[in-house]
């Protein structure tokens, strides 16, 4: 029994120690189906998940939702430590259990405990070790307890400068698009000024937004679950709305803007196709249209309204169901999953979260920004 506890103290230990480098510290993702992260996520968010899909769309419920991102880590790392601390127990005892134990026994507890307080770096001195085995083993269990400790608190600043990093777009589309966002509301607020080269730099700059979102959600998948500052906007729907107006450019526009749709779409498309693979979720049909026919005349109009349709018919048409079918199944499957809502083609209560405040809407702002005399914004 003691050869056994020996050997699965060493396989526990190897695999624990091998799980939290592929989360922590390799800088790519790791496409085996079976780890004990992924595990603990699974069986944490599917009944959390559950619960939030009982309670009323709103605030209370992406409240709810917003928890889980920061406490699914805690309970990772707590699901480390403890077994960390069974793998070192184990070993010990697997070993003979050579310790000096004062006002004590020495069964298994004692080694949990002795473990326990080494993994922690407390050297309280009631658990000692006797034999050459045992300080062995206690001085590398100390060793991985400090280094372990170590790499989780360096760890959380680099999670959360992406997540800051990742919102940064997100807030600055609030003006450009609404919240949530829509390919409606962008064409609309562009066309405006009728200023497509404005359109053509945004979308270069949604471009570089996609790529650092998949290096960052490729390294560290826990990000897909933190939530937006916003109960209207999400990393999800920011992309769809942006890969929404690509397509539209693409099938309908000409020229230079078209050129840099094809490459913002290109790079958005490959970043949810890789973030539905990474999560294993499989792509899903929509469950229902988004894009309607009255919809869709809208849009054509909006993109005359920017100067940049060049007319329509069913070869256009054909091509914007094309484009669709290559991301939508996967962004509804990261939809159904992570309980984020894709927005609409075209605005229906589009709210900008800077026209409001913590004591309601403020509806005596104009409908457009303000501008100086000499036509710049604020």
């Amino acid at each position: 029994m003691r050869i056994l506890a020996t050997i699965g103290g060493l396989l526990l230990l190897s695999v624990i120690l091998w799980d939290a480098f592929e989360t922590i510290i390799l800088p790519r993702r790791v496409t085996r189906r079976f780890r004990l992260a992924r595990l603990v996520y699974r069986t944490t968010w599917l009944p959390w998940s559950a619960i939030a899909r009982r309670m009323r769309a709103g605030s209370w419920r992406e409240s709810f939702l917003s928890f889980y991102g920061p406490l699914s880590l805690l309970w990772l790392f707590g699901f480390w430590v403890v077994a960390l601390i069974a793998s070192f127990a184990l070993l010990q005892w697997g070993l003979g259990s050579g310790f000096i134990v004062v006002n004590g026994t020495t069964d298994f507890s004692a080694d949990l405990y002795m473990s326990g307080t080494t993994f922690f770096t407390l050297g309280l001195g009631d658990v000692t070790p006797r034999t050459p085995q045992a300080r062995l083993v206690t001085m590398v269990e100390a060793g991985t307890g400090f280094g372990f400790l170590a790499i989780i608190i360096s760890y959380l600043p680099v999670l959360y400068g992406a997540f800051s990093q990742r919102e940064v777009n997100i807030s600055l589309l609030d003006a450009r698009a609404g919240s949530p966002p829509s390919a409606g509301e962008l064409l609309r607020r562009h066309g405006q000024t009728q200023n497509a080269k404005a359109l053509g730099q945004y979308l270069r700059d949604w471009e570089a937004w996609s790529a650092q979102l998949m290096e960052s959600h490729l390294s560290y998948p826990v990000l897909c679950f933190f939530r937006s500052q916003h109960n209207n906007q999400s990393w999800l729907a920011a992309l769809t709305a942006i890969l929404d107006a690509c397509a539209l450019l693409i099938a309908y526009a000409q020229g230079d803007l078209k050129s840099q749709a094809e490459l913002t779409f290109a790079i958005s498309r490959h970043t949810v196709v890789d973030l539905a693979q990474v999560m294993h979720i499989p792509p899903r049909p929509p469950r229902s249209d988004r894009l309607s026919a009255g919809a869709l005349a809208e849009l054509r109009s909006l993109l005359a309204a920017c100067g940049t349709a060049s007319g329509g018919g069913g070869a256009r048409e054909a091509k914007l169901s094309q484009l669709q079918g290559m991301y939508e199944p996967y962004v509804n499957g990261l939809a159904d999953r992570l309980l984020m809502p894709l927005p609409p083609w075209t605005p229906t209560e589009s709210v900008d979260n800077w026209r409001t405040s913590a004591w309601g809407r403020i509806s005596a702002l104009p409908s457009s920004l303000p501008e100086s005399e000499e036509g710049d914004h604020f």
